[in-house]
């Protein structure tokens, strides 16, 4: 099973299950496994979400819902697969990042959400794709990759790096999952497998095929590692993500982000700050080269903690959500190896169809609103002000030495 269970469920069904553990394997086709199997009678139901059947017979990125206890195993039948209007991508054969043509057949309805979406890469002839329940949002989103193409802002940020899936298969407002391993990938979408953290083939950015086909399995944003498969345990940044609790106004999210740039300037050290998004803001600080990610998370955590020590009614790094109380939570954890926030010029599954969008710090001197950034107005902003993440790419990382009065190793 892919996801769904926590501690307490695992448990309470595996209580279930003991009494019906047997010897014999239940099926007519014994199936491969990686250990020693624990065969049970199949007395209990499960419900099960899934994308779609497999050529074998088997399930495609299932999600446990629970045990049903109004049905038989008897009465449990292969549902037939639903079928939805399909949005039509047309990419050519030799497209290249800097060259894109994106037509959409605008064919989907305001309030169509996104189901059944499959990791294949359906119906493709001559370059075209057939991306089925497509929302508005996510055509819009490709709109704004045809927008951006010239300079390929979109794809650089997660170039060479493994992403994780946040998937929302019935559209943003419905349950969404993470999903880090890839199953299945159409030639020219890469896939690597990583020798740390999960170690299991994911795939990897930097082309508009994978984020079109990711786009495709209603993974709405990209989120990037903070390391490349190159060097995959040494990060290239970090970032202090910026958690408004309910009711906070952005204005204070943007009173801590200074807060932030003034204690990075007084260390020599650079920071970049963006939207996320949704509702908060993240400020990203570029790291020399073959940095360790415990020594950038050491760093971020200093700063964290300086900042809420000075403002402790307006910052926190308390981890309790019920302990935090009306302030803006500072989250240096997201600095660890396999951990990820949404790219620079990603979409967001945001009630406002949001971007992360970067930002310059006068901006964030003047003031804005995060309701400015979304899918739909990004793509200007980047033809007016260029790509202000680039820097991120190009700046000095923060000294070390200068922080602590160490080398790094």
């Amino acid at each position: 099973m892919g996801t769904g269970f926590d501690a307490r469920e695992l448990a309470r069904v595996m209580k279930r299950l003991d009494p019906f553990e047997t010897d014999v394997c239940p099926f007519m086709t014994r199936p491969a496994t990686n250990e020693r199997p624990h065969w049970v009678r199949p007395t209990l139901v499960a419900e099960i979400k899934f994308t779609e059947w497999t050529a074998d017979g088997m399930l495609r990125h299932p999600v446990y819902l629970g045990l049903r206890h109004d049905k038989k195993p008897r009465d449990v039948v292969r549902e037939p697969q639903r079928h939805l209007r399909a949005t039509t991508v047309r990419l050519k054969p030799d497209t290249t990042p800097n060259r894109t043509t994106v037509r959409l057949k605008r064919d989907a309805t305001p309030d169509q959400q996104t189901h059944d979406a499959t990791d294949t890469d359906g119906d493709k002839t001559d370059g075209q794709y057939v991306v089925s329940g497509f929302s508005r949002t996510l055509i819009d989103q490709l709109n704004a990759i045809e927008e951006s193409r010239r300079d390929g802002v979109l794809l650089l940020p997660n170039a060479d790096r493994p992403l994780v899936m946040k998937r929302y298969p019935n559209g943003i407002a419905g349950q969404a999952f993470y999903q880090h391993q890839v199953r299945h990938a159409p030639d020219g979408v890469r896939v690597e497998t990583p020798r740390v953290a999960s170690g299991v083939p994911q795939f990897v950015g930097g082309t508009l095929k994978t984020l079109l086909h990711m786009t495709q399995l209603a993974a709405i944003s990209q989120d990037p590692w903070f390391s490349r498969v190159q060097s995959i345990e040494d990060a290239d940044h970090v970032a202090l993500d910026l958690d408004p609790a309910p009711g906070v106004t952005f204005d204070r999210v943007l009173d801590v982000a200074r807060w932030i740039r003034d204690e990075l300037d007084a260390r020599g050290a650079i920071g970049l700050p963006k939207t996320s998004g949704a509702d908060g803001l993240h400020i990203y600080v570029p790291l020399p080269p073959r940095m360790p990610y415990k020594v950038g998370l050491l760093f971020c955590q200093i700063i964290a903690t300086i900042v809420t020590q000075k403002h402790p009614k307006v910052a926190t790094i308390e981890r309790s959500v019920q302990v935090r109380g009306a302030r803006v939570y500072i989250d240096y954890l997201q600095n660890i190896l396999g951990k990820t926030l949404a790219a620079a010029y990603s979409a967001r599954a945001s009630d406002y169809a949001g971007a992360s969008a970067p930002l310059s710090w006068r901006e964030v001197e003047r003031g804005v609103r995060r309701e400015d950034f979304t899918i739909r107005t990004v793509p200007a902003r980047i033809e007016k002000v260029g790509d202000l993440w680039a820097a991120l790419r190009t700046a000095k990382g923060v000294d070390w030495s200068r922080v602590t009065g160490k080398k790094a190793r």
